[in-house]
């Protein structure tokens, strides 16, 4: 089988597009690329929906966290201690014993019957809790530059009129987001990286359809060669952070636009020396 055959049939095989059984002997370097590429999808998929979901949630919890009133605030506050606080592995397999437990028939509600076998499975249970773990973190980020917003800044839109929802949309969440920004980037970073653990939690694959984990563990138990897949899902990981460092910081620029530029460094020109 020649590798361009090998992509045709296996690109996509981690999200049910492609050959349905693995190879099962004679590895070639292409079908280990292939196969761990096409579960790195799942990766992202983890870390695209959790991140987009997390940063709205993060920055509601940021301003409960701020909020004078303790009603808002102290569910706020356990809400990030808790999340921070333990693992996320266990948080892992505290979610999936927690939604095994739910009626295999659903839950009735107001004379309809919800589904909740579907939680139970990785793309959707594993997600929940990847979801709320970087919000807590997130969270915690934007509450320490919401807290670092210049005062002159909301004095200036007090001066121009600026009240109540106005005020946080053109002046508070911009500069918590400027000032956020480069930590928010790391906790991005983070999140993508985590997404390998849901391999190691209770979440099971589905028909053989797992992460870019998944798939280089099952060749280095067919060849006995750990050596080959795990550096190529660290080289998968490395181009996904340069991505992620590349479109974190387009939009960094676009934050700072209104900044003046940073002066260019002196080069040091020995020929211009006497």
């Amino acid at each position: 089988m020649s590798c361009w055959e090998t992509l045709a049939d296996y690109a996509f095989r981690s999200i049910g597009y492609g050959e349905r059984l693995l190879p099962r002997s004679d590895f070639t370097l292409c079908q280990q690329f292939t196969l761990i590429g096409s579960g790195l999808l799942w990766n992202i998929y983890f870390g695209v929906f959790a991140m987009s979901a997390g940063f709205f949630l993060a920055t509601a919890i940021a301003l409960g966290k701020a909020s004078a009133n303790p009603v808002i605030r102290k569910p706020c506050e356990w809400f990030v201690f808790l999340f921070r606080g333990s693992p996320l592995f266990i948080q892992f397999f505290f979610a999936y014993e927690a939604l095994v437990l739910l009626p295999r028939d659903g839950i009735e509600i107001l004379g309809f019957t919800a589904e909740t076998r579907w939680l139970a499975r990785a793309w959707a249970g594993a997600l929940i809790v990847l979801f709320l773990n970087t919000a807590a973190y997130s969270a915690e980020i934007f509450y320490g530059a919401l807290q670092s917003v210049p005062k002159g800044d909301l004095e200036a839109a007090d001066a121009y009129g600026l009240t109540g929802w106005a005020k946080f949309r053109r002046v508070t969440w911009p500069t918590m987001l400027r000032l956020a920004w480069p930590a928010y980037t790391n906790e991005a970073i983070f999140l993508f990286h985590a997404t390998t653990l849901v391999f190691f939690s209770g979440f099971p694959a589905w028909q053989q359809r797992g992460d870019a984990l998944y798939y280089a563990n099952y060749f280095a138990d067919k060849t006995f060669n750990p050596f080959v897949p795990y550096p190529i899902v660290a080289f998968y990981f490395i181009l996904l952070t340069l991505a992620v460092i590349g479109l974190f910081s387009i939009i960094n620029r676009r934050l700072t636009r209104h900044m003046p530029a940073a002066r260019k460094r002196i080069r040091y020109r020995p020929q211009l020396i006497r």
